[in-house]
């Protein structure tokens, strides 16, 4: 069993329900990084309860469904996306943990909520939580307890049920490479199996050929936010009416010898600030603010670039035609939000993956999404420096006029000091790794 989180399954005799409910039904207990996600109380019992008796059948066949979503689509605003992440949505006449699933593509998050007392509810989860693990480690302990249950049904003599339809689906899939590439632009775009536009899913595929796959799924994962999707031909069009010349081969570039984690070894945010400081030492920028003519510098582009007010549809991105040529596109018309998202790309360079053409800067909740950000605010205003401009005083004023130094927003100030523990979050609505720290 993985380290960070395991799945029990204690059978209990049931009398009723289909043959796969009462061949699966199980004490079933979520723990993760030691902390118990089901824990409740059983009113009948008059106890608290760790694990609810519940159908491991049920929620190994929801798992096993929503088995790509799981693994790859980050949070998101659609209507639809509870459906494929809270395990509350199972139903079948169980009372299901109040447990949300989702992951940026390294790391998977568990947030466990309590519910609400009711009259005649016999079992209410009291687990206020939230953890991450990593991606890998939550693929292998799913693997085991669908592959219990299997058991379990086959010990039963139960054949071909629905989720060995599904399983062996999904497995077959996994070990696929085509196959499991479709499968995660769907879990990406926020669609169940089979359920995309066969031609959106061709043109994305065909669009990583031009511009490099992880770029693509970044695009994906962005129709979660916006619900549209751009494709390489519309953001040469936006490039040319909307952007800027640039230089890739005068972009900063770190040493060979300041080597940073590899992305999934840390939560998001620490990869960002780490490249951001490792980029502001070797610049030796110390904790002063940086000009429009030195972050453009540093960006290989013009300064009329972040004083430009126009603005442009869809995301920021950089878009490579040659080593020496290209073009760069700020979706942002405020001062503030433009030297954001040219830091943004500036971080993406650094620390995000190596190769392709295309740098996008989306709304996603992605890995390298939330590595951006988190670059962009520690290189444009160094939290050490941030800390001792405050001197203990968080008021929203005092965050004001550091925001004002060092021309950033007050949620980029904000930002850090929750990061950093000085502030505490008042709701799960940012990075999750902050939360679960």
């Amino acid at each position: 069993m993985s380290a960070s989180w395991t799945i029990s399954a204690e059978w209990e005799p049931l009398d009723s329900g289909s043959p796969e409910e009462r061949a699966c039904f199980a004490a079933l207990g979520i723990y993760a990084h030691g902390i118990c996600l089901t824990e409740g109380s059983d009113a009948l019992a008059n106890r608290l309860r760790q694990a609810p008796l519940l159908s491991a059948y049920h929620f190994a066949e929801w798992t096993a469904w929503n088995w790509w979503r799981l693994r790859w689509e980050p949070r998101s605003k659609a209507s639809d996306w509870v459906y494929a992440h809270r395990i509350a949505t199972i139903g079948g006449g169980y009372i299901w943990p109040n447990l949300t699933i989702f992951s940026d593509g390294e790391r998977a998050a568990l947030i466990a909520k309590p519910t609400d007392e009711r009259p005649q509810t016999p079992f209410r989860y009291i687990t206020d939580r939230a953890v991450v693990i990593p991606a890998s480690e939550f693929e292998s302990e799913l693997d085991i307890l669908i592959d219990q249950v299997l058991e379990r049904l086959r010990l039963a003599k139960i054949a071909d049920s629905n989720l060995h339809k599904v399983w062996s689906g999904v497995c077959e899939e996994r070990r696929t490479p085509e196959l499991a590439r479709a499968r995660k632009l769907e879990a990406l775009l926020g669609r169940d199996p089979d359920e995309s536009d066969p031609q959106v899913l061709e043109r994305l595929i065909a669009d990583a050929e031009q511009l490099s796959v992880s770029a693509i799924e970044e695009l994906a994962a962005e129709h979660g936010q916006t619900r549209s999707i751009l494709t390489a031909d519309e953001l040469r069009e936006i490039a040319g009416q909307n952007g800027f010349d640039a230089s890739p081969r005068n972009i900063v570039r770190l040493t060979a010898a300041r080597e940073l984690p590899r992305g999934g070894q840390v939560p998001a945010w620490r990869l960002g600030a780490r490249a951001a400081q490792a980029l502001r030492d070797q610049e030796r920028l110390d904790g002063q603010p940086i000009s429009d003519r030195q972050l453009a510098e540093m960006a290989g582009v013009e300064v009329p670039v972040l004083s430009d007010r126009r603005g442009a549809p869809g995301i920021s991105f950089a878009l490579d035609e040659n080593p020496i040529r290209g073009r760069i596109v700020l979706r942002s018309k405020w001062h503030g939000g433009r030297r954001f998202e040219l830091a943004r790309l500036l971080g993406d360079r650094i620390a995000g993956p190596k190769g392709g053409r295309l740098f996008p800067a989306t709304r996603a909740y992605t890995y390298r999404q939330k590595m951006q950000r988190s670059f962009a605010a520690e290189f444009l205003s160094p939290f050490d420096a941030v800390d001792e401009m405050l001197e203990g005083d968080y008021s929203t004023e005092n965050q004001q006029d550091v925001a004002e130094h060092f021309e950033v927003s007050p949620l980029t100030i904000r930002t850090l000091l929750v990061n950093h523990g000085r502030l505490e979050r008042e709701e799960l609505d940012g990075e999750f790794e902050a939360a679960a720290a």
